[in-house]
């Protein structure tokens, strides 16, 4: 089995580096505290063929592999953390759901403005009361002349603030064969959004109402049924969210580093001190086993949707990964570290998140043991 990238792909990171060195290096810092969205850098993204690279050409992408957009996310994160987001939402979660099931019409309107860096989607999944068990959830589709009404509320919406049109998981029946998705413009009648607040990395988001919204037919992209396949377009989600988590690390990494062969302490440098030098063996291993569970996740899908136990395994390895190095490489830089003036505080706040964003690590371990015994583990009260 051979490990390494082929040429083309080399090739590829190459020149992804090349762009973010030029464009998004000098302004690395004021993006990643800036609670606004990087439109320019969307812009930049789109003119240079990375957003949609797993999107079909005749859809408007590149018609790459999935592998590719898990390089272009490492390699812009390599030097400007936040923009690794914009290559996020431009390949990954509900831009894929809209591209691999969406009818013309919805892609006419709305995938060619996202892939062009004018627009953004944001999936509208979580509910006040429907978190991880998010079957729980109680947004409501009715049927009403040629189309639906529908009613309720989503919390913890990525990009919601920003966004053109959610992805929203409603409910036409009962149980899970019930739930399927439509597109809900964000300036529908009825669409309303509360008090703005903020996550600790920074991002806002906002409670979504949707109060008697009407979505007519053509605007509904899976029916009743359809939640097993916005699961699976969810698990191309998690394959960003752990690139992410893993490219964060690795830049609070490679920062320590940088630290540790320039900082004296008692006349010597960092790297000469032993309990250093095992943190960052420790670091290393944790990057290399986490990018070869990524890579396998991401192969594995070729450019379909990842296998739900591949995914799992190497979310969860991931997001644990991500966190630790960022907290070590925090720890080896000491007060540098803590402070706004370098990303690597940066980095283990956005890091922390995703162990939660997207399946928390614990349900994500429930999933893994499902596949490791081979039976489900159900987690209501009989």
């Amino acid at each position: 089995m051979d490990f390494r990238l082929t040429p083309e792909q080399e090739q590829f990171r190459e020149s992804v580096r090349r762009l973010a060195e030029k464009h998004l290096a000098a302004g690395a810092r004021e993006r990643a505290h800036s609670p606004d969205y990087p439109w320019d850098v969307a812009k930049l993204m789109a003119a240079h063929g990375l957003l949609g690279i797993t999107i079909a050409e005749a859809d408007g992408g590149q018609g790459g592999a999935l592998i590719d957009a898990v390089i272009a996310i490492e390699t812009v994160a390599s030097v400007c953390p936040r923009s690794a987001d914009v290559v996020q939402a431009g390949n990954f979660g509900p831009i894929r759901v809209l591209a691999e099931y969406g009818k013309k019409l919805q892609k006419e309107r709305y995938l060619t403005r996202l892939l062009s860096g004018e627009s953004l989607i944001s999936v509208g999944m979580t509910e006040p009361e429907a978190g991880s068990a998010v079957t729980d959830l109680q947004t409501t589709a009715t049927p009403e002349g040629d189309g639906y009404r529908v009613s309720g509320s989503k919390v913890f919406t990525t990009h919601s603030p920003h966004a053109e049109v959610i992805l929203t998981y409603v409910r036409y029946g009962p149980g899970v064969g019930g739930i399927g998705s439509v597109l809900i413009d964000t300036k529908a009648k009825g669409v309303r959004f509360g008090k703005p607040s903020k996550f600790m990395s920074g991002e806002e988001w906002a409670q979504i109402y949707f109060e008697n919204v009407f979505v007519p037919a053509e605007m509904v992209v899976l029916e009743e049924g359809g939640f097993k396949k916005q699961i699976a377009g969810f698990n191309v989600e998690r394959i960003g969210n752990a690139a992410r988590s893993l490219a964060l690390g690795r830049y609070a990494y490679e920062r320590a580093r940088e630290w540790a062969m320039q900082r004296k302490q008692f006349g010597r440098l960092l790297c000469e001190f032993q309990g250093l030098q095992w943190k960052f063996a420790e670091m290393r291993m944790k990057l290399d086993a986490g990018q070869l569970l990524l890579y396998r996740a991401a192969v594995s899908a070729d450019r379909g949707f990842p296998s739900a136990e591949e995914t799992a395994i190497a979310k969860a390895f991931c997001n644990q990964a991500g966190f630790d190095v960022a907290n070590e490489a925090l720890q080896v830089m000491g007060g540098l570290g803590y402070s706004q003036e370098e990303l690597v505080e940066y980095c283990l706040r956005r890091c922390r998140g995703w162990m939660i964003a997207g399946g928390s690590i614990e349900i994500l371990k429930n999933r893994i043991a499902e596949a490791v015994f081979e039976r489900s583990f159900p987690q209501r009260r009989e």
